[in-house]
């Protein structure tokens, strides 16, 4: 089994780069790190980055996630390969280009672009908004699989991934004690779903919540609180129609904890009452018959 550690970045191509760093510098509240070779680095905790734009097309998006060492990448890559999936071993130039001293690269049944690397970079200095959003981590995603009972036998079989619970045929999994990590919703397609950032109090998704609608930014669904993992959170659309989420008071679980079936109903969504766009879990459920 390949034992993930750590959640660390995005790569996301964008139609128009230098509008997506605006956003996330000016709405979402990204700090920019760095610019390299057309790579824009920005982040919301103390991580070298978390999610690194680049001019390209917007479906072209890969997630990174951390292996503690060289042996256990190695022994990844033949574990991949075993199941007949393509891995791409990562050059020096490709692993600075993600900040990591190494790395490899594979699709998952999916699609979805997957890097493992080994010893991502952290950073010498502390985060520093470009607004006052109350980030202080960069925690989950949401994760498109064509066929959401595949996808999710893959990710706990394959990887140390456990259901936390389900929404539909939607499991939402984590490999440490916070509830999710990544949801994987039914998709005719691959590709990252949404982008959560942690903030610290209910106070920082209230202040967001006028902050965006003054500056006619579309809200996806929010203020609102979980009924899976108890956050409250608020979704809302940036670029290249990519959802963002800040979200705060995440559940924790260990290994008592007992995987919960909700069905696809708002009630499933938001205990406070909002109403979801529910397309996000419907689209290509028949993938999971």
């Amino acid at each position: 089994m390949i034992n993930v550690t750590g959640f660390r970045y995005c790569r996301l191509g964008t139609a128009n780069l230098e509008d997506t760093v605006t956003f996330a510098q000016d709405i979402i509240g990204l700090e920019v790190v760095g610019r390299e070779n057309g790579f824009v680095y920005t982040r919301g905790d103390d991580r070298d980055h978390n999610i690194c734009y680049f001019q390209g097309d917007p479906a072209d998006q890969t997630m990174g996630l951390e292996l503690d060492t060289f042996e256990e990448l190695d022994g990844a890559e033949s574990a991949l390969k075993a199941l007949g999936l393509a891995v791409h071993r990562g050059t020096e130039e490709e692993a600075a280009a993600r900040r990591c001293m190494g790395y490899i690269n594979f699709k998952d049944p999916s699609g979805n672009s997957i890097d493992l690397t080994v010893r991502p970079f952290a950073s010498g200095r502390r985060y520093f908004p470009s607004r006052d959003a109350g980030i202080d981590e960069f925690s989950h995603i949401g994760l498109c699989v064509t066929n959401p009972r595949e996808a999710e036998k893959f990710w706990s079989t394959v990887f140390n991934f456990k259901t936390s619970d389900w929404i539909g045929w939607s499991a939402l999994m984590t490999f440490d004690a916070v509830h999710h990590r990544f949801a994987l919703f039914p998709s005719a397609r691959p590709g990252i779903q949404h982008i959560n950032f942690q903030v610290k109090e209910t106070d920082d998704i209230m202040k967001s919540d006028y902050f965006l609608k003054d500056h006619q930014v579309r809200i996806q669904a929010g203020p609102g609180r979980h009924s899976l993992s108890g956050a409250r959170f608020l979704y809302f659309y940036g670029p290249d129609n990519m959802i963002y989420e800040y979200s705060c008071g995440v559940r924790m679980v260990d290994e008592t904890w007992r995987a919960r079936q909700f069905p696809v109903a708002d009630a499933s969504f938001c205990a406070w009452g909002c109403s979801p766009d529910l397309s996000v879990v419907l689209e290509g459920s028949s993938a999971a018959d």
